[in-house]
């Protein structure tokens, strides 16, 4: 049966998260309510990465098997059936066996503050009016890669099997009004980016020494760790593949 890599980008504000849950609304439910209307029979769709709730994304995906052969130009008759803020963006056909979540050989998470008070971003970046070190904050930055195991920032009631992440990128860097902590990893955690922000930030204040902030890590508790940063300011900017999942005739 022919399998499909779905993508798209959503605003996570009005929803609960991104996998479906019991009495709250969520990006997938919304997706394959979608799909059932427009090609009238149910789908039960896997995910690539699970943003929680009122976290948006740029790039994420889905697959799906499908008996049928679809023209990806169908997406503008589904996007029309989507809420405002959530737009499919491609559809790749795949190997039968490609997997959306385990074939993803990176992702990467932008998460944004702001320091002036700016109504467009209230509801996509973390209002933060206090003064930060950018110094102790990109040398904070610097210690994150160092570390393997991150149970310290992991929420709890997770269902996974380790806390190791491999991270390939960890920076602050400026962009228009904001100021945003750029990571990228093999696999991330739940509340992971946020609580190595609030984290980070704390250190950015001086309320916590890089000391400090490579213990924390060290400890494997996640009551150490700061998840006070909201999800709205979070964005999952990219997922990445090999070229020859998502074109089966590469090479």
């Amino acid at each position: 049966m022919p399998r499909y890599f779905l993508e798209l980008s959503y605003k996570g504000n009005n929803y609960s998260g991104f996998q479906i849950q019991d009495n709250a609304n969520s990006i997938q439910q919304e997706v394959e309510k979608a799909l059932a209307i427009f090609f009238r029979q149910r789908f039960d769709l896997t995910s690539s990465s699970r943003t929680d709730a009122g976290v948006h994304a740029l790039q994420n995906f889905f697959h799906f098997d499908y008996e049928e052969i679809i023209d990806p130009r169908v997406l503008y008759n589904i996007n029309a059936i989507l809420p405002p803020d959530i737009v499919l963006k491609n559809l790749y056909p795949v190997a039968a066996d490609a997997h959306c979540r385990f074939d993803a050989t990176s992702r990467e998470y932008r998460y944004y503050l702001y320091r002036v008070k700016n109504p467009f971003l209230a509801d996509r970046a973390w209002f933060y009016p206090y003064t930060l070190d950018r110094e102790k904050l990109d040398a904070a930055a610097r210690i994150i890669p160092a570390h393997h195991d991150f149970t310290t920032f992991s929420k709890r009631n997770t269902q996974v099997k380790t806390f190791l992440c491999t991270i390939y990128d960890s920076v602050w860097e400026e962009d228009g009004q904001c100021l945003v902590y750029r990571v990228r990893a093999n696999r991330f955690l739940r509340g992971m980016v946020r609580g190595l922000v609030s984290t980070m930030v704390q250190v950015g204040r001086g309320k916590l020494s890089l000391e400090e902030l490579d213990a924390i890590l060290g400890e494997r508790n996640n009551q150490l760790a700061d998840f006070t940063a909201p999800g709205h300011g979070l964005f999952l900017h990219q997922v990445t593949f090999p070229v020859s999942v998502l074109d089966p005739h590469a090479g």
